[in-house]
């Protein structure tokens, strides 16, 4: 089976649909999502949208120091100021396709203060941004004849023409095990991060790194994967679903603690830091978590200001305003991926990519809290007014169908886990030279085992998804392996000292490179 449309959209975060909900101006548009269309990272995100809005308060410059500042020397200057000089439109836009943002009083935006910003600067909707981003974007792009959207369906590998120009991709039908090709005049490439490679993240199973994975295959170049930033407070509750608990409580007064109630790190400091805190005093102290106090100050305030979590705790026999919250640090945001120029470009003409799956150069060597919907946002716009449909199709070369055989969906499972087991105990918030070393033997080694079942048993999703992520893991122990420096979210206790002088640059990565 084959469908034609203009644009091709794959992921359905904020990238995905504010670029499919522009393109629908022009022309057909396809979404197709894996898991449901609300199911993304988007949707997770609780602290907010970073953008100068109070002026008197606050400047274009403040935001760009901070977020050169959390880049540490890898962020591209020029792409920083002019992403955060768009962040008040896009979120007049936002507003605009009916997003209701929390106010300080009518028409005046209640702005947060977060870890490593100077001053309060992040829109948000109480402590589910994500969830009204996404229910904002879902609904405009429903109310379009032009996009189809297409739930449970999974982008298995990119359409190129015998000119190396991407027509599409190749989708599997979750559902049925149909494999369809889906042929566009451009693609956008949407599908968030990878945080599933390592064992404890505050993800979504949707983010499996298979955009990441498919753009590798095809000829576009990787960059900056070391850089997997961890979130120091993912709520302690073994054997239930990750839950976070956002940055902007702490920015509201809450105070990282440990078990004897002291407190240890400076609590509005970034992330990398913070989680590396955390690290130190739970290997010092045998203890399994450390704990946020949110007991200070106006209880009712703080339940008003944090309604989601409050009622989240209350329902695990916490009470935040009372009771200190057990938190652990978890992965959480890859601040690389594929490479982008300013427009969201790839490599491969007729590619485009935004959001988490891509490198633009705006993030760094580790991403300022709340500045990545603001990102997302940017680059979709950019992409829609760059990309131009082609006025000729070529031949699309089609990848041979894959046999579809039974396989050992129990061996492939537990294959998963001992990956994302391998990828937290040796590539997690504390990297060493032998570390990286077994990470990238033994990666290699599973690598080859889950090829030759793909080639044996061909597209099925568990082993589609296996298949990427055991990649994405590859790249990721590879880039850590080659950065002998600690910069940023990447920290290897081997080479502790930020070293500009010989790793001032990005790690990127090609199919034919040498790492």
């Amino acid at each position: 089976m084959s469908i034609e449309v203009d644009y091709l959209v794959i992921g359905s975060g904020v990238a995905g649909l504010a670029f499919a909900v522009k393109a629908a101006e022009r022309g057909s548009v396809a979404v197709v999502t894996k898991s449901e269309r609300r199911e993304s990272n988007t949707n997770y995100a609780q602290g907010g949208i970073a953008a100068v809005i109070d002026k008197e308060a606050d400047s274009i410059e403040s935001h760009v120091r901070d977020t050169l500042a959390a880049g540490a020397g890898l962020c591209r200057e020029d792409i920083v100021a002019g992403v955060i000089r768009e962040g008040p439109e896009v979120v007049g836009e936002l507003v605009a396709w009916g997003a209701h943002f929390s106010e300080e009083r009518p028409g005046v935006l209640s702005l947060a203060r977060e870890g490593g910003h100077e001053h309060a600067r992040v829109v948000r909707a109480d402590d589910m941004t994500g969830r009204e981003v996404a229910r904002t974007l879902v609904q405009a792009a429903e109310g379009r004849a032009e996009i189809q959207l297409l739930d449970h369906h999974m982008a298995v590998d990119f359409l190129l023409d015998a000119a190396g120009r991407c027509r599409g991709a190749q989708v599997l039908d979750v559902g049925s095990g149909e494999l369809l090709k889906i042929c566009a005049g451009v693609t956008m490439l949407a599908t968030g991060g990878c945080g599933q490679a390592f064992l404890h993240t505050t993800n979504p199973e949707v983010a499996n790194g298979d955009g990441l994975a498919m753009a590798w295959r095809a000829g576009a170049r990787i960059g900056n994967m070391e850089f997997m930033q961890f979130h120091p407070t993912m709520l302690y509750n073994p054997g239930q679903p990750p839950f976070l608990i956002t940055e902007a409580l702490r920015g509201h007064g809450a105070v990282l603690v440990n078990s004897k109630g002291q407190p240890f790190i400076d609590s509005l400091t970034t992330r990398d830091i913070v989680s590396r805190a955390i690290v130190k005093e739970l290997q010092e102290s045998g203890e399994s978590c450390v704990f946020l106090d949110a007991t200070h100050g106006d209880a009712e305030r703080t339940r008003r200001h944090f309604p989601n979590i409050y009622r989240y705790c209350l329902e695990m026999g916490i009470d935040m305003v009372r009771d200190l919250l057990p938190v652990v640090p978890a992965a959480h945001y890859s601040c690389g991926g594929v490479w982008t120029d300013e427009n969201g470009q790839t490599d491969i003409p007729g590619l485009y990519a935004a959001g988490e799956v891509a490198m633009t150069g705006f993030q760094g060597a580790n991403r300022l809290a709340s500045n990545s919907l603001l990102e997302g946002m940017v680059f979709a716009r950019r992409a829609f007014r760059h990309a131009q449909l082609p006025s000729s199709v070529g031949d699309i070369v089609v990848p041979a169908p894959a046999l579809s055989s039974a396989h050992d969906e129990a061996a492939l499972a537990q294959t998963r886990t001992a990956l994302r087991r391998l990828m937290w105990d040796e590539v997690g918030i504390v990297r060493t030279d032998d570390s990286l070393a077994r990470a990238c033997r033994q990666v290699d080694d599973v690598q080859r085992e889950v090829e030759a079942l793909y080639r044996r048993h061909g597209a099925q999703a568990d082993l589609v998804q296996l298949r990427n992520l055991v990649l994405v893991a590859g790249l990721i122990a590879r880039s850590a392996r080659a950065r002998l420096e600690s910069r940023g979210c990447h920290f290897n206790a081997d080479h502790v000292e930020r070293d500009d002088s010989h790793w001032q640059r990005d790690t990127l990565l090609a199919a034919s490179s040498s790492l």
